[in-house]
């Protein structure tokens, strides 16, 4: 059974394709057999990148649901407190293509390590900022620090886990980031409601750590990785050989605008929820983020969704769900707010999980690269989404921030239309040359 179509031609790889970014020395065939279901290490790597996920989220997006309460304390606007987020994600969309470069030499398990450990030393000073543009800076460098980390288990996976287990196996990890940005949220609406929002980051930190040291214990060492010297005119090559497949930059652009709207909903919910006509308190706000483990379930789900509906079908459902929570989010009834974020979650997740797996499925060679590209992408729609989503609340409210993500979930519509029209016409093409 063919593979299912993603809306975009197929990519062939033959001997002129770039040659990697590190030099190795290639490991006998079927030297190591990969991790599927059922075998041993499989649930070990599962709950591994699990919690590395958790932490990741958790870590990344710690000041997201205390946004109202920095603007009170530090006496800044919506806008500015976002950059506690945009810095984070904007930094780690930055760094995350050098880290995965650095990964190929050293290792992806080493990375992941190491990334996960400078981001919570960081998260242990992020409470004692004496000054917004401290917490930004700050924040700036834990983003910076975990940008080791995603690229790096994506291609861990890809390396470790047989081809027609890695959607699920991707999804699990994506599962983990959906885990770690819900407790984080309600564990730091709760503490921050009882002690503030400082002792509600030191939470998250202690939090991060506890996910950190399961990580060191529980991940499997790397059987199908060979280490090599870093060749930065290969890496280069083949960046631009990435860049250069329509395919993949359709990828990328369909989970940074994907991400706009996750950000530029999840950055601004709080300020409207704890505003009129709803006046919750934190702890309940932070308690709205329970609707992550719809994100849980869509993305684990995904590889379901592939298998009955294709690519393409899963893209399409994804943006349906998540064009009807945004519109539902528009009353002014905690209800639909609440079933607008519901939709909003699962379609993000669930278009997420897709994209980001067809990447590591698309790219044969230099996948570290591969998937860094795509987690650059994805963070930046993220710092541009919670910015962008900021300004827009304080200039027209949350109607303007709605607009805003429709404008995104519009762009993935018109690129999944545009790679579905480039794949039938090449299609069309094929046939003459069977006959």
């Amino acid at each position: 059974m063919p593979p299912a179509d993603t809306g975009a031609s197929t990519v062939v790889v033959d001997a002129s394709a770039p040659s990697s970014p590190v030099t190795t020395t290639a490991a006998p065939a079927g030297a190591h057999e990969r991790l599927e279901p059922g075998r041993p290490g499989y649930r070990k790597m599962s709950f591994a990148l699990f919690a590395a996920g958790v932490a990741a989220f958790a870590l990344l997006y710690s000041t997201q649901a205390l946004l109202p309460a920095i603007s009170v304390s530090y006496g800044v606007s919506a806008g500015q407190a976002s950059w506690t987020v945009s810095a984070a994600t904007g930094a780690l969309a930055l760094c995350v293509l050098p880290l995965s470069a650095l990964s190929e030499r050293f290792g992806r398990r080493q990375m992941m390590t190491a990334s996960l450990t400078v981001a919570v030393l960081v998260g242990m000073l992020v409470p004692f900022a004496p000054s917004i543009g401290w917490l930004i800076a700050l924040r700036a460098i834990q983003g910076a620090a975990l940008a080791g980390l995603p690229a790096s288990a994506m291609a861990y996976l890809a390396e470790e886990v047989r081809p027609k287990a890695l959607i699920a196996a991707i999804g699990l990890f994506v599962a983990g980031n959906s885990i770690g940005g819900m407790s984080g949220r309600i564990l730091t609406g709760w503490v921050a409601q009882a002690w503030g929002w400082r002792a509600a980051l030191a939470a998250v930190g202690l939090l991060a750590v506890a996910c950190a040291v399961a990580f060191h214990f529980l991940i499997p060492k790397a059987r199908n990785f060979t280490p090599g010297s870093l060749n930065p005119k290969a890496l280069a090559k083949t960046v631009a050989t990435h860049l250069g497949n329509p395919l993949l930059v359709r990828l990328y652009a369909i989970g940074a605008l994907f991400m706009t709207v996750f950000g530029a909903v999840y950055t601004v919910i709080g300020y409207r929820l704890v505003d009129e006509p709803f006046s919750l308190p934190q702890g309940i706000v932070g308690s709205i983020f329970l609707v992550y483990l719809v994100g849980t379930v869509s993305s684990a789900a995904a590889g379901q969704l592939v298998a009955r509906l294709g690519r393409r079908g899963a893209l399409y459902l994804a943006v349906s769900t998540t064009t009807a929570g945004l519109l539902l989010s528009l009353a002014d009834q905690l209800a639909s707010v609440l079933l607008g974020l519901v939709l909003i979650t699962a379609g993000f997740f669930a278009g997420h999980a897709v994209a980001s797996s067809s990447v590591s499925r698309t790219a044969t060679t230099g996948r570290a690269q591969a998937s860094a590209l795509y987690q650059s992408a994805y963070y930046l729609g993220s710092s541009a989404g919670g910015t962008l989503g900021a300004v827009a609340f304080h200039a027209g409210g949350w109607a303007a921030t709605v607009a805003l993500g429709l404008l995104a979930v519009l762009g993935v519509v018109s690129i999944t239309l545009y790679g579905t029209r480039v794949a039938r016409a090449e299609r069309r093409a094929l046939i003459p040359a069977t006959r």
